[in-house]
Parts: structure tokens; sequence; C-alpha cells
């Protein structure tokens, strides 16, 4: 089939490649000029493994393309939008301008019987406004929400554990689903779940799936909270508990919290939108969530602050990673860098190093030091903060190895990642998350 992939960004430019790699042929299209440049030679604007093999392979082919020219859309059968929804700088509510914009400039570039399916994370009800505009040119609108994972996204959009349409009522609907079925043959010959769903359910699958996530991480940390006053272990905690299949174990990891450009402005917006619906009492424990969320940098700066005896003005703080999460180049919202940049604040000399993300990191926080090799960021630290778990610093990291490059033996675990027997008996003051 012949797709269109409106707006390049993280999720539209793996959306592309991966559906160019399955046999379809694609054009993706964005308002940046240096972004289609970048993606027209096959460059990943951005870290995300296994997307440059793809890019390489779809445009040699000739099966994937990208252009700023949006009526070069004309005559695909299958339309994805992908824009972004940012947080609004005036709220906690979801952005839409870049969607209403994707949606006009597509419209007078519609067929009848195109379908074109949303992929941005919306508030509830803006698919139905959307698919009045859309009906204007026979097209059909059905909602796509993704489910990607930064890190392992291309095997998400391959090989998704489901797939959820929200498509209108009647025989449209009907066959906008059966396309989006040919459009994804590969997951669909594999018995993956194909949901069919209204517009209003498939918005919320995506909404609320976040705030669970959130809610289960959140949570955890609130039992690192009571931990570090009773004396308990919260690592161990979460093992106990993780064992009850009702609860299960994936996302109960304890530490200084989540971040990144989906669950923090998800979870505001979801409670923005119930607001206005006047249900925001059924999400309020979602405020909750994101201040328990707040609180573990909070308390991730407070542990560097006491292990350097109450003051870090003048020492020299190590933070092991910028990303918000290891295999990604994302700093939206990073705990590392909110926690790297609180510690400068405190006149401490942060050094800020990470695989992939020192290029972004630098661009929004310039006032940092960074360096991209490990052990010279670490050399002469009084003190170090993981934040990022990535395998150099969470298993390629010795105590020992780190000791011979240090200054001070005071390191704070943001993660609860580190063997905390081992690290004291190298010389280490070690302080977790929630441990004792």
């Amino acid at each position: 089939m012949k797709l269109s992939v409106i707006g390049c960004g993280y999720l539209g430019a793996v959306h592309a490649a991966a559906m160019a790699s399955i046999g379809h042929e694609v054009i993706g299209i964005d308002i940046d000029p240096q972004r289609v440049d970048a993606l027209s030679r096959a460059e990943a604007p951005f870290f995300e493994p296994g997307l440059p093999e793809l890019l390489r392979a779809g445009v040699e082919s000739g099966a994937l393309a990208f252009t700023t020219d949006i009526s070069r859309a004309a005559g695909a059968s299958v339309h994805f939008v992908g824009v972004g929804t940012p947080q609004q700088q005036s709220g906690h509510a979801a952005d839409l301008t870049d969607v209403n914009t994707a949606f006009e400039s597509l419209l007078p570039h519609l067929r009848p019987g195109d379908v074109v399916a949303g992929k941005s994370t919306v508030p509830v009800g803006t698919a139905a406004v959307l698919a009045e505009r859309v009906a204007t040119t026979g097209a059909t609108l059905v909602w796509n929400p993704e489910f990607l994972r930064e890190g392992w996204a291309v095997k998400d959009t391959i090989d998704p554990d489901r797939l959820v349409v929200g498509v209108p009522g009647g025989p449209d609907g009907e066959r906008a689903a059966d396309m989006l079925r040919q459009v994804f043959h590969p997951a669909v010959a594999k018995a993956t779940p194909f949901i069919v769903t209204d517009y209003a359910t498939a918005e919320l699958v995506k909404v609320s799936a976040n705030a669970f996530l959130a809610t289960k991480i959140s949570f955890i940390n609130a039992m690192a909270e009571i931990a570090e006053v009773t004396g308990a272990d919260v690592t161990l905690l979460a093992e106990a508990i993780g064992h009850d299949k009702r609860i299960g174990r994936p996302f109960l990891g304890s530490g200084i919290g989540f971040g990144g450009g989906c669950l923090p402005k998800d979870i505001r917006a979801f409670a923005a939108r119930a607001e206005e619906l006047g249900r925001g009492e059924s999400v309020n424990f979602l405020r909750e969530v994101d201040a328990i969320n707040l609180r573990r940098r909070d308390r991730a700066v407070q542990l560097v602050v006491d292990g350097l005896g109450g003051s870090v003005h003048g020492k020299k703080v190590t933070i092991l990673g910028a990303a918000f999460k290891p295999h990604s180049d994302d700093v939206r919202d990073s705990p590392a860098l909110d926690a790297a940049v609180r510690l400068h604040g405190l006149g401490a000399e942060v050094v800020v190093t990470d695989p992939q993300a020192l290029q972004n990191a630098r661009r929004m926080h310039p006032q940092l030091t960074y360096v991209a090799d490990r052990d010279t960021a670490l050399r002469d630290a009084d003190a170090v903060l993981l934040v990022t778990e990535w395998d150099e610093y969470r298993r390629e990291l010795s105590p020992e190895h780190a000791a011979s490059l240090t200054r001070g033996r005071v390191v704070v675990d943001g993660r609860n990642a580190y063997d905390s027997a081992a690290w004291r008996a190298a010389g280490w003051t070690y302080f977790g998350m929630g441990r004792p």
C-alpha cells in the first residue's frame, strides 16, 4: 500500500521507516527542512536502536522518502498523523496546535475512500471533532494510538503487543478497520490482538495506559518514602509483592522517578481534560502521582547534600546519565538534568556524562559541564549520582574502578541499580532510594 506519515519526529520517523520495512511505499512529511534533509540521507535525527538500518534500507530501495511538501501525500491510501501534543505553556492541558495544523494541511489532498489514522496522544473527544472535518472529503478517520517504548520503538512498531483502532460506526468504520489490518499485516498474521473500538475508547486506552504505569512507579516510590523512615528496604518489598500475579514486578523499580516526553505531560493533560469534562475528582490521584515523582528528585539531591556533609558548594558532583532513560537521547523532563541543575544552583561543580544525550542536554542546559568519557567525568569527583542506568554505569562500572578515579567516596544510587554491599565494601558511603 502507499502510505503517508505526517510528522516525522520521534513517532513519525520510526513509523515511516517501519512501515517501509514491511513492504509499503511510504512518504514521510515534516515542516522541518533540516529534519527532512537528514532523514532523506537515511540519518536518524535522534538515537533509537535499529532505526538507522531501517532508514538506510528504505531510502536505498526507494520504498521510503521524505519531503516538506504535503501535496505529495496525495494518492496514499492511508495517512498517519503523528505530530506532537506538548503541554500548554499556560497550563497542564495538551496543546493541539500542531494536530489541528496537520489536519488542515492534509484535508485538500484527501480522496473519498482514504483513511486518516491519528496516532498522536490527544484528549478524549478530539477524534470526534476531527472526524467531521475529515468526512467532508469522503475520507474516514480512525484513531490508532501508539504504545512505543523509547529504545525499543522499532520492535514495538513492527511487532506490537496489541493494536488498537478506534473507528466510526457502520460500513465506513468496518472498511477502515480492514485497511488497518492490511497495513499491519505481519502483526495481524501472528494473531496480535487487534482491538476495534469507538473513538473515545481508543483515545482513553493510550492515556489510561500511561496513567497506570505512572501510578505504579509512584506507588513504589511512595513506599520508598515510608521505607526511608522505618529502615525497610523498598527493593525487597518490590520483589516480594511483585510475585503476586495480580500486581506483577515490572514498573516496581523505585528510584528517582519517571521523566521523558510522555508520562509527565500525559498524566497532567489527562487530569486537565477530566476537569473539563466535570470529572476531575475521578483522577485526582494523578496529581499526587505527579507530586510523588517530583519529590523523589528532591530526595536524590538531598542525599547528595547529606553525603557531602550538608553542603555541595565547591564540590565536584558527577551525574551518570543525562537522558531520561537508557537507550535514548531524549532529555525532555529528564530527572538526571533536573538533579544536575538543582545541584549546580546549590554551588556544586556539576559534570554530566551520557553515551548519547550530551548534545541535547547541552542545548537545554548550557550552564552545566558535559564530558563524554565516563572515566574522565568521574575523575576527582567528590560524589557520584547515578540517574540513567546505562550498562556502562550499571554493569560495567565496578566500585573499585570508580574509587580509583574519584576524590570522594559518596555514591547516590538514583535507580537502586547497584549492589550496596559491594560498594560499601569498596569504601563507599552508599545511599539508595528507600534502602537502608
